[in-house]
């Protein structure tokens, strides 16, 4: 049964410092208005702890990809703050975000090959192919594409092109990936592997996701911890938490828990929503 503001029972090493209590990630009273007066988000505050699996669940318009953008640091907020609480600071006092990004659409240099695109990152690190070689060709394993890393993109399906996009994000194993609908192009066998995969690789590492879905069954399936929000403004309406250990697979996906946590994160959709014709 998925429970509301309340973190999961887990399995990993507790965690008991001040330092490592503190959020990875904290966004007080954050506003996003665009020159043309759309208002994007209005007052979200959300503390994204590590190591956590955060979905961001709503409809078009309500906000999400702006949410994780402005982590990024790829735009200014309107109002509030953005706070990394433990990151470390550059000379001018700017936190280091160690962070990946996979957009909707995949960004690959299509003069580039399949490994070279996953190699940019560390390429931009300064780290030799050759030493990088491994890491980037255990990336290509995880989604399938090792045979196809000397391809170009020109080569590849759609889907195959946003499956490199993925590795690309996720070789250099950063302490937070901020993933906008990655899997949303792919068939559902790719896409249930894919997620598979991610949960793999989220479980070995502490690291966060964060990550956006327009789907209740994926972020259920995904998630600890699933952020509803509601459109104009954006907004956060419930914060859920689905109390289910991980690992997990085919049998809960086909589980009453996961049935139960599926209902009850649709409400709360349908609730978000129902407010919003209400409003309008």
């Amino acid at each position: 049964m998925p429970r509301r503001n309340v973190p999961p029972d887990r399995t990993r090493t507790p965690v008991t410092s001040p330092a490592a209590k503190r959020p990875l990630v904290a966004l007080e009273g954050v506003s996003k208005t665009y020159l043309n007066g759309t208002v994007a988000l209005s007052g979200v505050d959300l503390a994204i702890r590590r190591p956590e699996f955060l979905s961001l669940l709503g409809p078009s318009g309500c906000g999400k990809s702006t949410i994780l953008r402005l982590i990024a640091g790829l735009g200014d907020l309107t109002t509030g703050r953005i706070e990394w609480p433990r990151a470390t600071h550059d000379h001018r006092g700017r936190p280091q975000r160690d962070l990946g990004f996979v957009f909707q659409e995949p960004t690959l240099m299509p003069w580039r090959t399949v490994f070279g695109n996953v190699y940019l990152p560390f390429r931009l690190k300064g780290v030799s192919k050759r030493e990088a070689a491994p890491r980037i060709m255990a990336a290509l394993e995880r989604v399938g594409l090792a045979a196809f890393a000397g391809a170009y993109p020109r080569e590849l399906s759609g889907g195959m092109k946003m499956r490199v996009s993925i590795a690309r994000a996720l070789v250099t194993q950063p302490s937070v990936l901020l993933m906008d609908e990655p899997f949303a192009a792919l068939d559902e066998i790719t896409r249930h592997r894919l997620n598979d995969d991610l949960l793999a690789l989220w479980a070995g590492q502490d690291w966060t996701v964060v990550f956006v879905t327009h789907s209740v069954y994926e972020s259920v399936y995904l998630s600890d911890r699933i952020i509803v929000m509601a459109p104009r403004p954006g907004r956060i309406v419930a914060d859920i938490a689905v109390d289910a250990p991980y690992p997990r697979g085919e049998a809960f996906r086909t589980s009453a828990l996961y049935n139960e946590c599926c209902r009850q994160v649709s409400a709360a959709l349908r609730d978000a929503m129902a407010g919003h014709e209400h409003e309008e």
